[in-house]
């Protein structure tokens, strides 16, 4: 097992910068780059300097009074001084193995706008992000896992039809109506003031006793964490009672029943790791799922500053060090999970043998 994750870790490297190399070619097709935002803001006038990476002072000194020309365009010296500033008075290939080695020692330089480095920004956003996919995905299995072996048991019964029709409901809502929903109840837009409208914690959260600092925070990620989770109940449930349904038919069950095994112990003792093992295989899928693909909506709605609205905001202003950096980082860690679910197999069943597999 032990070379099998050796080359899994290593595969990490030439699988990241695939997916580099194809963004980044994506994004040299891409109008509107940073050096055009850039002149876009100071042809429409304001203060469009103040948060470059170069600081104040290299914005003060490149944007005067005498260079600023308005709508009759920018000196082409000047134009020339952004593309240097931005990198790119350099050709695309010696930018992207200079990026490559940058990002290989974790540097992923600053925002071009924010005046600040990528990894201070992707640390100040990283606990709201995290806490939306590593709760929801926790309840999710959580309350699915046993609700899908019940259903199971039950097949066909009123409890497994009122509870399938109350899940694909559960489904059929979008998680931003649902999100929206919850605030309306929940959140003082209509109904009940329960509980707080936006943030993970309290002004006066550092002032908390420990435990009012662990009550702070799950009554901030309550309400954002529920409309995460609500989409995927439907899916994990049904895995597990489709799953549980297929080991149920096969002939070592009947075998198992048959020399008078209890139940109980059939079914958690035979059945459950060999029907575990397709809905361990779905949880890296779950938890990138709502770590990526539903932070952008529920951060925007619950006033979360997290790494999807970071993310989204750099997209649209061009601000490419943020791009590519969250990139990286997303790849990074969906990888990392990946592996992650190939060992839970091996903990779920240790017949699985990896490297005998590959072999």
């Amino acid at each position: 097992m032990g070379a099998y994750i050796l080359r899994r870790l290593l595969l990490i490297i030439p699988t990241l910068i695939g997916i580099m190399v194809i963004n980044f070619v994506l994004v040299q097709f891409v109008p509107g780059g940073p050096v055009e935002q850039a002149i876009a803001r100071i042809q429409g006038g304001g203060d469009v300097f103040a948060g470059f990476a170069g600081g104040e002072e290299g914005g003060n000194a490149a944007l005067s009074n005498e260079n600023y020309v308005g709508s009759r365009g920018l000196p082409p010296e000047f134009i020339a001084e952004l593309e240097r500033e931005y990198g790119f008075d350099k050709p695309p290939v010696e930018r992207f193995f200079n990026m490559l080695w940058n990002y290989a020692r974790f540097d992923f330089g600053d925002s071009y706008f924010r005046s600040i480095s990528v990894i201070e920004l992707i640390k100040e956003k990283l606990p709201v992000s995290i806490t939306l996919g590593l709760w929801s995905t926790l309840i999710a299995y959580i309350v699915s896992i046993p609700l899908g072996i019940r259903k199971a048991i039950k097949d066909g019964s009123r409890f497994d039809t009122w509870t399938s029709g109350a899940i694909i409901a559960a489904y059929a809502i979008p998680g931003f109506l649902f999100a929206i929903l919850l605030l309306v109840l929940f959140a003082g837009g209509s109904y009940w003031q329960i509980f707080p409208l936006r943030g993970l914690t309290s002004d006066n959260w550092h002032s908390l006793s420990p435990m009012g600092k662990v009550v702070d925070y799950f009554w901030h990620i309550t309400l954002p964490v529920l409309a995460s989770t609500i989409s995927a109940f439907a899916t994990l449930t049904l895995l597990t009672k489709n799953s549980f349904l297929d080991e149920i038919k096969k002939h070592y069950v009947m075998t198992a029943r048959a020399k008078g095994l209890s139940e109980r112990r059939v079914l958690y003792g035979h059945v459950f790791r060999n029907a575990m093992l397709i809905v361990i295989a779905g949880f890296p899928a779950v938890f990138i799922g709502v770590f990526f693909g539903g932070s952008l909506i529920i951060e925007t709605i619950f006033s979360l500053d997290g790494l999807g609205r970071l993310g989204f905001e750099a997209a649209v202003a061009r601000d490419y060090p943020i791009v590519f950096g969250t990139l990286f980082i997303f790849g990074l860690i969906g990888l990392i999970v990946g592996i992650l679910s190939d060992l839970m197999y091996v903990l779920v069943d240790p017949r699985i043998d990896f490297e005998r597999r590959e072999g």
